[in-house]
């Protein structure tokens, strides 16, 4: 780990400034920066420090919705008794999260700010080739180990499976990211993998202060279904956040929220899933097939191939089971 300046911000405005200095990086609960500085990928030339800013951290929720500030933990939202009941999908995504030290730690914005765990990209030593590091380098995962990788939303320039939990519920909700001065919608402040070194639409001098999700009959009734290679601890394979509204009758699908983890290499909202369900009568086999809509255009690398199949499979579970509930 090289050497850098530490800063400690003594408000947002100033850590904002202090954010666009070149080389600066943003300090909260520090599992993704300290990771990323130890394997040489990270090299800040400043490190602000914001964890003690007051009225970051604080859970708001109404009938409108859930104001959640950046500094939140992981641990403290998920546990969040309004979380819980009105956005179940949201409190489930973090639970299955890392692990209970790393939620106890981690922040919501530092969350969302976490990059990808392809072992290329952060292996610089003996894989140099990588364009989110080097744009223009290459890529090292095309033609090696790609079992982990992306099928969605990739490109000839990176194939990087985005690792997050927490961010897939947020786009199926249509949660808006806070970052001062303006307000970018969650599933525009990832981006795909067209644009390796840039994963997140935030300009120099901007921060996350807090994430907002709007109310929703569907978000109320809502989960997050993870699968994974062992129990805990493990990124997805593939896994879904599903809401869902009912019309009268119990039955009929009014409204559906629909997005996938574990396969794309940004959190990917399934639309075509939604709109091929929204009307119909919830069937098992009407919504398997309409759930083979979640991978159009999905492409392969080989070792992969398995997740084409997966998803599908875990958005008809997800859908199937919230129909069990209603």
């Amino acid at each position: 780990m090289r050497d850098f300046s530490y800063l400690r911000a003594g408000s947002v405005d100033a850590a904002r400034q202090a954010a666009a200095l070149p080389g600066a990086m943003l300090l909260a609960g520090g599992t993704t920066l300290v990771d990323l500085a130890k394997c040489g990928v990270a090299e800040p030339e400043t490190v602000v420090d914001i964890t003690h800013l007051r009225g970051l951290d604080t859970i708001a929720v109404d009938d409108r919705g859930a104001t959640i500030g950046a500094l939140a933990r992981m641990s403290q939202v998920a546990d969040h008794a309004d979380i819980k009941s009105r956005f179940p999908a949201v409190s489930e995504a973090l639970w299955q999260a890392a692990s209970a030290q790393l939620r106890n730690m981690a922040t919501i914005g530092g969350n969302l700010m976490q990059r990808t765990r392809c072992p290329y990209f952060r292996d610089p030593a003996n894989f140099p080739a990588c364009n989110k590091r080097s744009p223009g380098s290459g890529c090292s995962a095309i033609g090696g180990v790609t079992r982990g990788h992306a099928v969605l939303g990739t490109s000839e320039a990176c194939i990087a499976t985005y690792p997050g939990d927490l961010a897939v519920a947020l786009v199926a909700f249509d949660a808006i990211v806070h970052l001062g001065d303006r307000q970018v919608a969650v599933d525009d402040f990832f981006l795909p993998g067209s644009t390796p070194e840039r994963e997140h639409a935030i300009e120099p001098g901007e921060m996350i202060t807090a994430i907002g999700i709007p109310a929703s009959a569907a978000a109320r009734r809502s989960t997050y279904l993870k699968v994974r290679d062992r129990q805990s601890y493990e990124f997805a394979a593939a896994s879904a956040a599903v809401g869902i509204e009912f019309e009268a009758d119990g039955r009929t699908i009014r409204d559906l929220r629909v997005a996938l983890g574990g396969v794309a290499t940004k959190p990917w909202r399934a639309r075509a899933v939604e709109e091929a369900l929204k009307g119909k009568v919830l069937e098992p086999e009407v919504v398997r097939q309409a759930s083979l809509l979640a991978v159009e255009g999905a492409v392969d690398h080989g070792a992969n191939h398995y997740k084409i199949e997966l998803a599908p499979r875990v958005v008809a579970r997800a859908i199937l089971k919230m129909g069990e509930t209603a």
